[in-house]
C-alpha cells in the first residue's frame, strides 16, 4: 500500500448523512492519497439537506453526491476497495456483500443526527460532523504504508473508538 491511492467506502444504512458526510471530509483530507465513496445498504434516494449544509458550511463540496446502494461496489467493475468502514450500527451489523478484493473493515459508529428533534437537527449534525472529523483525521495520519496488515486493521479499528 505504498504510493497506491487507496479506496475507501463508507457505509450507512440509508447513505443520507453520516457516510455522506464522511465521504467528503475523507475527500478533504485525502491529500491525493485516497478516493472516498459512500453507500447504504437500504439508500434513501435522496442525500439529506443537513449533511450538504453542514458540508458546504466547511467548505467542502460533493457535487455529484447521491444516496447510492452498496451493491454497486460488489459489482466486478467497482473499484478495488482498500478500507470499508461503517459508520452506523444498523450497517455494521447487516450482512455485507462480499467486497472484491479483501478490504480491511472498521465500525466507527456515529448517532443518527437525522433523527435529531428538528430544531436540534443542525446542532445534531455538527456534533456527527467533528466526530467524523477527528476519525477522519487520525485515519489520514496513520503511517498506513509502514503497518503491517494487523496491525493497521487494529489502528483503524480502535479509531472508532474515539470522539
Amino acid at each position: 500500500m505504498n504510493d497506491k491511492v487507496l479506496n475507501v467506502l463508507f457505509l450507512c444504512t440509508g447513505n443520507s448523512a453520516r457516510s455522506i458526510m464522511a465521504e467528503g471530509l475523507l475527500t478533504k483530507y485525502s491529500n491525493g492519497h485516497f478516493n472516498a465513496f459512500s453507500a447504504g445498504s437500504h439508500p434513501t434516494g435522496q442525500v439529506n439537506p443537513f449533511a450538504l449544509e453542514r458540508l458546504e458550511l466547511e467548505g467542502i463540496t460533493l457535487p455529484n453526491a447521491r444516496s447510492k446502494s452498496w451493491d454497486e461496489f460488489a459489482r466486478l467493475d467497482a473499484p478495488a476497495l482498500d478500507f470499508v468502514i461503517t459508520v452506523c450500527d444498523n450497517a455494521a451489523s447487516e450482512v455485507c456483500p462480499v467486497w472484491p478484493g479483501q478490504p480491511m473493515t472498521a465500525h466507527w459508529g456515529v448517532f443518527d443526527p437525522a433523527a435529531a428533534d428538528e430544531h436540534e437537527k443542525r446542532l445534531a449534525f455538527g456534533k456527527a460532523f467533528a466526530i467524523l472529523e477527528r476519525r477522519i483525521t487520525l485515519f489520514t495520519n496513520l503511517p498506513i504504508a509502514n503497518l503491517e496488515r494487523m496491525s493497521l486493521q487494529r489502528q483503524i479499528q480502535d479509531i472508532g473508538k474515539t470522539e
